[in-house]
């Protein structure tokens, strides 16, 4: 199992980023909050992963914080959470953020978030709370990192594309990314923006 990357960032297509590690490109999935903090392309990166083998596919799932991979390995757990899922509700809230829902029972947080329904909501709420005893709930801030400049229909597209990949429906995404779209923003902070709006 591949438990830990450390490479070089070739390319960033959010939620993927590609990293070359000893001449060899892994794609790996990451959720929005841990995406914002990759370096720029080019620059060194260590990523903790966890590795899912399907029928039809093998795919890489990474974090910047053990705190991040375990609570994605207990949503995981979770009866009706697929990857997918757990990919999407830690890219719409910080694990500081989701821990503190489940444990006061902030069913309309979890509600918010795409794909999650009221029924799904209280499943995780319930099931999460004895599993979040595995989970520290150490302080985990985002920090922006900085795009290369690209022109705003590429960070419009690449910012549907990161909403749609997360579970958002094509219109609903195209409708969140022009309400809160601003001049000079990058892809990272436009997704960051559309993800609080949908909140």
């Amino acid at each position: 199992m591949i438990g830990r990357l450390r490479g070089i960032v070739i390319e960033k297509q959010p939620p993927r980023v590609l990293i070359e590690v000893g001449g060899v490109g892994y794609d790996v999935f990451m959720p929005m909050t841990c995406f914002y903090e990759l370096p720029d392309n080019g620059k060194e990166v260590i990523l903790l992963t966890h590795f899912i083998v399907r029928e039809d596919a093998q795919i890489l799932y990474g974090f910047n914080q053990e705190q991040e991979r375990e609570l994605f390995r207990e949503l995981i757990k979770v009866n009706g959470v697929g990857p997918k899922l757990a990919l999407a509700v830690l890219s719409g809230m910080s694990a500081t953020q989701f821990l503190h829902a489940v444990e006061f029972g902030e069913l309309t947080s979890l509600i918010k978030l795409p794909g999650v329904g009221r029924k799904t909501a209280e499943r995780l709420i319930v099931e999460m709370k004895d599993r979040i005893k595995n989970v520290t709930s150490a302080t985990m801030e985002s920090s922006q990192s900085v795009d290369a400049v690209k022109s705003s229909n590429q960070i419009e597209n690449e910012a549907v594309s990161a909403l749609i990949a997360l579970g958002y429906k094509p219109q609903e995404a195209s409708r969140i990314i022009s309400k809160v779209i601003k001049p000079d923003m990058n892809s990272e902070a436009l997704i960051r923006e559309a993800l609080k709006a949908a909140l």
